[in-house]
């Protein structure tokens, strides 16, 4: 909501992970220093919960993983802070939906990988998105990230097939403009350039 900041989100998140008994999955992995990721407005991903108050017509993605009963979780959301954003926000927080969405329809017992990147693809080409190539999604179980790979964008190369029993994260980040990105000096915050 406006006028709260992600570092707020973060402390209520790490909360009611720990009250639940679970373990915030980010928190200390590879030096990350929070329990969740926050990403606001040109925030691709990574974002490090902050102290900088959140406005109507931010767009805030929230990325929440956590161990639990020996195995890692991983969910992200993105939405518009009051509800309120600008036309081409909400057209980028819906194409995202639709774009995921379409990309779990797509998942099946002998399907290809790369059927993913293909249904994302259609979804971003359709609504005059780019699709940021820098971050795939994953493998996840007793692992926190492993194989298999997978690709948010249209590829031929990702023939693996999908059996059944396998877990992996499709988390697509469709941007407006070049599919271009810089990691800030904290090492995780990856921006669009």
């Amino acid at each position: 909501s406006s006028g709260i900041n992600a570092e707020y989100g973060d402390k209520f998140a790490h909360h009611a992970i720990v009250s639940a008994g679970a373990y915030p999955a980010p928190l200390n992995y590879r030096a990350f220093p929070k329990s969740i990721c926050t990403s606001v407005n040109n925030v691709l991903c990574h974002g490090i919960p902050n102290t900088r108050k959140l406005r109507s017509g931010d767009i805030i993605s929230i990325d929440v993983s956590i161990y639990y009963g020996g195995v890692f979780g991983d969910c992200c959301s993105s939405v518009a802070v009051g509800g309120e954003t600008d036309v081409a926000g909400h057209r980028l927080i819906a194409a995202s939906k639709r774009a995921t969405l379409a990309a779990i329809e797509a998942c099946r017992p002998g399907a290809r990988f790369n059927v993913i990147g293909n249904a994302i693809g259609e979804i971003a080409s359709e609504e005059g998105f780019s699709i940021s190539k820098e971050f795939i999604g994953h493998g996840i179980g007793s692992y926190f990230h492993g194989p298999p790979e997978v690709y948010h964008y249209p590829n031929t190369g990702n023939q693996h097939v999908m059996r059944p029993g396998m877990v992996f994260t499709i988390e697509p980040i469709l941007m407006e403009g070049r599919d271009a990105m810089v990691i800030l000096s904290d090492g995780w915050t990856a921006v669009s350039a």
